[in-house]
């Protein structure tokens, strides 16, 4: 088994406006509320926020990373929930939990289901998530 049910991974993030409108523009998000700090400052946000875009895609990037240190991972499926937003300014965290592991002798691996979050620098959580992914030796 290279997954473990309770295991536990995290990775802490300081977002930048300029990694946020680079992360945006690359994307092809030319909403201003990722861009420009006088138009954000007009919307309910009050500042400049993250894309949903690049918050999942730090949160998935981080089983990619995390499984990858001993063995193969591929994603399956994700599931997120967006609950707040995330600023354009604070450090977050991103976690990750190992639900339950299953062996799947069809696709030479182990299925493992996640539940994750972005939790926000007060704590709070900001997006929820769940996952399932191929975890083997190879692909």
């Amino acid at each position: 088994m290279l997954a473990h049910p309770r295991e536990r991974f995290h990775s802490d993030l300081t977002l930048t406006p300029a990694m946020v409108s680079a992360y945006a523009h690359a994307a092809g998000d030319d909403n201003p509320v990722h861009h420009d700090a006088a138009f954000a400052s007009s919307t309910r946000y009050s500042r400049v926020i993250a894309s949903g875009t690049h918050t999942t895609a730090l949160l998935l990037g981080l089983t990619a990373s995390h499984f990858s240190k001993g063995c193969a991972m591929v994603g399956l499926e994700f599931w997120v929930r967006f609950r707040r937003p995330i600023y354009a300014d604070e450090t977050i965290r991103l976690e990750w939990l190992v639900i339950k592991v299953t062996a799947s002798e069809k696709l030479g691996g182990d299925i493992v289901e996640l539940r994750g979050r972005i939790r926000a620098q007060d704590g709070q959580t900001a997006v929820g998530a769940k996952g399932r992914v191929l975890v083997t030796d190879r692909l």
